[in-house]
């Protein structure tokens, strides 16, 4: 039965008033005091790790970075929310702020700056991040929301990219059938379309990859040659070898980057060897 307590009876008023409340004044190092916290913290709601360290490195800076990052009511929360993940109640975009600024550590940055009278860097820096983002994918995609930006930044803010180009290369592949991770596709352009990890192409199903290999084998078995097209050219004991399924990689003969479909008609199946050394030219 949720009551406002200014329409409680004066009796109940008085026993809430009355009441007394058991306190425990915590006192040692900074790491002891934290640890204090998770520990009272066990019970109830509990707290995030960026809502325990405003605790431990309490003070101007974390009052101003709150004011900034944790203010629901700021006007810039839905341009962020489309970069990053979280809500501003819970400390989330004060902490990813950090997390850029710190490069990983934020206790550390925060107890340098405990008692600084304004957090310019910390703005700046995260400012810096998101300009640098949206100025490079002109449209904002769904799959970019949480992604590593303040690490992408580091890593690429000093490389040149066209905008126009970038988003072309956005829409053909988002486009394409074979990238099952959309959201590796901002890092594979910013690292200049290399690894193809980063999309999870899809691969040869185990239909395909089957008849393939029975195929390439059944044509060498009678020429003395390995069933590896690229051991069937070398020199060395395994021109002749002819491998099992399982010793056996599928792999694009045209590169999926390079415009290779992932269809029957451009597998081979490689000895894992080759196949590893080959990659993805």
């Amino acid at each position: 039965m949720e009551q406002y307590y200014s329409g409680m009876a004066k009796d109940k008023k008085a026993k809430i008033l009355e009441t007394k409340l058991l306190i425990y004044e915590c006192e040692g190092t900074e790491s002891e005091i934290k640890e204090w916290f998770k520990t009272i913290n066990i019970a109830g709601v509990p707290l995030n790790n960026q809502e325990l360290l405003n605790a431990v490195y309490s003070g101007p800076f974390v009052t101003l970075g709150k004011e900034e990052f944790s203010n629901s009511q700021n006007s810039n929360i839905q341009k962020w929310s489309a970069y990053i993940k979280g809500s501003a109640n819970r400390q989330e975009f004060l902490e990813c702020a950090l997390d850029w600024v710190s490069k990983g550590n934020i206790g550390d940055y925060m107890s340098r700056h405990r008692f600084d009278k304004n957090i310019n860097e910390l703005k700046k820096y995260f400012d810096s991040v998101l300009d640098w983002v949206s100025s490079i994918f002109t449209d904002v995609e769904s799959e970019m929301r949480g992604l590593e930006w303040g690490r992408l930044y580091e890593e690429h803010h000093k490389k040149a990219y066209n905008p126009a180009k970038v988003l072309a290369e956005v829409q053909k592949l988002y486009a394409d059938p074979y990238v099952k991770n959309r959201k590796g596709v901002f890092e594979y352009i910013l690292g200049g379309s290399i690894d193809t990890k980063l999309l999870d192409v899809r691969v040869f199903d185990e239909a395909t990859k089957k008849s393939v290999y029975a195929a390439q084998t059944a044509k060498v078995k009678t020429k003395s040659k390995s069933n590896c097209p690229l051991c069937a050219i070398g020199h060395d004991a395994n021109k002749s070898k002819i491998w099992s399924f399982s010793e056996m990689d599928a792999d694009h003969v045209a590169a999926w980057s390079k415009g290779g479909a992932t269809a029957s008609k451009n597998c081979q199946m490689l000895c894992k060897t080759h196949n590893r050394a080959k990659g993805n030219r």
